[in-house]
């Protein structure tokens, strides 16, 4: 039985890792059929439109979409791309492991973190942001709800039980924003009281940030609200060698999307040398997610594998291999 994905090529160095991405599926014998569907640049080039109607109705139809990442042009319109989506398709929980590879220039070993962001609200909503017409004044509400936090925080639980887990921080500022973060702390210990089999605590941000650089090993899972959650995944992924090995799940109740957080790098677009790690691993979510867990682990065997032993890897990973090259190697260990 095959699954259809809807495959998003992205712009700049996207289409070299979708390339290198599908072709490991494709050597592992995932059972996928793509769908590819433009968006961004390429997309507005071709149709006139940033996000084309083809392109949604095609991710709603197929609910799993793998995609590459996208520049928003500068100017009007779309704030954000990657905000557009997961606004359409309500994917509320952004979810960014953070794992050590042996072979990479990181701080730290044994890293092995999850961060589930809250995805739809809070300060990335800008409710009601104006600015004045002279310049001198801007401001945006943050606004969260009951609902937002309860199912983040609930799905963050069930994600720790799901995948083994033994601990949940919920990260905040509560001491603050004593309104807003304060109703996803109560809400998040609220939902921590049915599950105890798992451990909960919370943190102010600010800590959690500090703790997170001097001893990472004290946290497991963490969910946090949209802003903090963009902050705190970034800090862990540098945590582990950088947004190069950092992938990003973004699920809701009818769609899941798939993705490398990083850029476009319009800069090394098209010479050959993009590292195709943080695609792969996020395609390794998606095939969890669709409960293809023995070939996601096979994946990501493969991938430390080959940056361990620096076998062709590409040169943000202290290699003189390329992206084909990387590709290659990766594949080989798959049986390919």
């Amino acid at each position: 039985m095959t699954q259809q994905i809807t495959v998003i090529r992205g712009d700049g160095i996207g289409p070299e890792i979708m390339d290198a991405t599908l072709r490991v599926l494709d050597t592992l014998e995932a059972g996928l059929e793509y769908d590819f569907q433009p968006a961004g640049l390429a997309a507005l080039e071709d149709t006139g439109e940033l996000l084309p109607t083809a392109t949604l109705e095609s991710i709603e139809r197929n609910r799993v979409a793998l995609k590459a990442p996208l520049t928003t042009p500068v100017g009007g319109g779309f704030k954000s791309l990657n905000v557009a989506l997961r606004k359409h398709f309500d994917l509320y929980a952004n979810v960014r492991p953070a794992i050590s590879f042996k072979g990479t220039a990181s701080r730290y070993e044994n890293i092995d973190l999850i961060t589930v962001r809250e995805n739809t609200e809070g300060a990335y909503l800008a409710e009601g942001a104006l600015t004045a017409p002279d310049g001198s004044r801007a401001e945006s509400k943050m606004v969260v709800t009951r609902k937002g936090c309860e199912r983040v925080t609930r799905f963050a639980f069930d994600l720790a039980r799901r995948a083994g887990r033994k601990k949940v921080t919920a990260v905040h500022k509560a001491n603050i924003l004593k309104d807003v973060s304060g109703m996803f702390l109560s809400v998040a210990r609220e939902v921590a009281a049915e599950y105890d089999d798992i451990e909960f605590n919370d943190m102010i941000v600010d800590n959690a940030c500090m703790q997170l650089v001097m001893r990472p090993e004290q946290f497991d899972v963490m969910v946090t609200t949209n802003l903090f959650g963009d902050i705190i995944s970034d800090l862990c992924a540098g945590l582990v060698g950088g947004l190069g090995l950092a992938p990003g799940a973004n699920i809701g109740e009818r769609v899941a999307m798939f993705e490398a957080v990083h850029g476009s790098a319009p800069d090394i677009a098209g010479q050959g040398i993009a590292n195709p790690c943080a695609l792969l691993l996020g395609a390794a979510q998606m095939l969890e997610h669709l409960d293809q867990n023995d070939k996601a682990a096979q994946l990501r065997k493969a991938i430390a594998g080959a940056i361990e032993q620096a076998d062709r890897t590409t040169p943000d990973l202290g290699g003189d291999g390329n992206t084909e090259s990387f590709t290659d190697a990766i594949c080989e260990r798959l049986g390919g």
